[in-house]
């Protein structure tokens, strides 16, 4: 291709001058521009522009060029200024980022989520206030999320969200109910008393009280105020020892002893392990053989990955329950396994049919690789209440 000449007008900056460069080799051919400027002291400048997607024709020859020195050289504007990469290496590289982006999301949810068993585990070993407290602090940022999902764009059109106050107040008194569960040991009381001052205040509210207002609200204090209370009953109040526990005969005296490991204790332990099993053989199951949708309201959810969810629930349940000696029935046992994973099912079904109607893909960003703090606690949220149920109701009809 023939050398071409191109004029720089109205510089900014003096132009350097470089030294000529030998001529590229036969192998590796360049395209060589000796650039000029019209001031007549500067020396030319070379400029080589190497796996370019320029034409020959969009540039004027060096013999035009010398007839007419004051020719200016027109570049269309739909020619690629910088070098174009193949198709297939840009395929590449993006499949490399992905592929580095969900490494790091991984150890991202694997750092976290350690962290946050050994510190729920070590809270559900401890009871009392400290279990009490942690569960409060969760209710807390769990209602915000929640009632953030309820103010977004997605779920208020075609209602009125309840006011930002009203969204506080009613987080703040989410977050109070746990407290008040162990103090009082009951919180019949506490929920009916918040939703009547709930919807004294929105009745009394300037404008136009709407019903949606209400009846969010009230949801938002029974999903993320009332139920997780029955995690506090179920660890705090079965305060009646696991006598047939081995575990318990060789737990330090310093640590409470034999005493400390109740049957709220051991009902607690079992079901959050049996729903951290679920969630995992869910994942596992699905990601290996999961080909049938579940349901619309999650797409990534399949009937394989929840059949290997159950399975793995039941079977971490038995396991427990052997260890720990209770329940003594295999068939309660199964019973409780079954329980949990259908708590932990529905519960995270309902989480996403809230985020699907609000748009989001998370309900958060407080944990990081996990999202907010309403996705990781979602199985949870149902659990249990339904677990203290089988304790305090269903297991006597076993003999336990």
């Amino acid at each position: 291709m023939a050398a071409a000449h191109l004029e720089l007008r109205h510089c900014a900056a003096p132009l350097l001058s470089f030294p000529p460069l030998p001529p590229p080799p036969s192998s590796n051919p360049s395209l060589l521009l000796p650039l000029r400027r019209r001031a007549p002291s500067l020396p030319p400048l070379r400029l080589i522009l190497r796996r370019s997607s320029l034409s020959a024709a969009a540039f004027i020859p060096s013999s035009a060029a010398a007839s007419d020195p004051d020719k200016l050289l027109e570049v269309p504007s739909s020619l690629p200024l910088e070098p174009t990469l193949p198709p297939s290496l840009l395929s590449n590289e993006v499949a490399v980022d992905e592929q580095k982006k969900k490494g790091s999301q991984l150890r991202k949810r694997v750092i976290f989520g350690l962290g946050i068993g050994f510190g729920a585990g070590g809270a559900v070993l401890a009871g009392g206030w400290v279990f009490t407290l942690l569960i409060a602090a969760a209710v807390l940022a769990a209602a915000r999320e929640y009632f953030e999902l309820v103010r977004s764009r997605g779920i208020s059109e075609g209602m009125t969200p309840p006011p930002r106050y009203v969204s506080r107040v009613c987080s703040v008194i989410c977050a109070l109910m746990p407290i008040l569960t162990l103090y009082f040991g009951h919180i019949d009381v506490s929920v009916t008393s918040s939703t009547f001052l709930v919807a004294i205040a929105l009745i009394l509210q300037r404008g136009n009280p709407r019903f949606a207002q209400l009846s969010s609200a009230v949801f938002g204090l029974f999903y993320c105020g009332y139920l997780p209370c029955f995690w506090v009953k179920l660890r705090c109040g079965l305060a009646a020892p696991a006598l047939n526990t081995k575990l318990a005969h060789c737990w330090p005296v310093v640590l409470g002893g034999p005493a400390h490991w109740t049957v709220g204790l051991v009902a607690t332990f079992i079901s959050i392990s049996s729903i951290i099993a679920a969630d995992t053989f869910a994942f596992l199951g699905g990601k290996a053989f999961g080909s049938t949708p579940l349901t619309n309201i999650s797409p990534k959810k399949t009937l394989e990955g929840a059949f290997a969810g159950l399975t793995g629930c039941i079977i971490v349940t038995v396991l427990l329950a052997k260890v720990l000696c209770w329940p003594t029935s295999l068939i309660s046992a199964t019973a409780f396994g079954v329980l949990n994973f259908v708590g932990s099912l529905f519960g995270d079904l309902i989480e996403s049919m809230i985020k699907r109607d609000a748009g989001v893909k998370d309900s958060g960003s407080l944990i990081p690789g996990h999202g907010g703090i309403l996705d990781r606690v979602d199985s949870y949220v149902f659990t249990g209440a339904l677990c203290y149920s089988f304790v305090k109701i269903a297991l006597p009809l076993f003999g336990v």
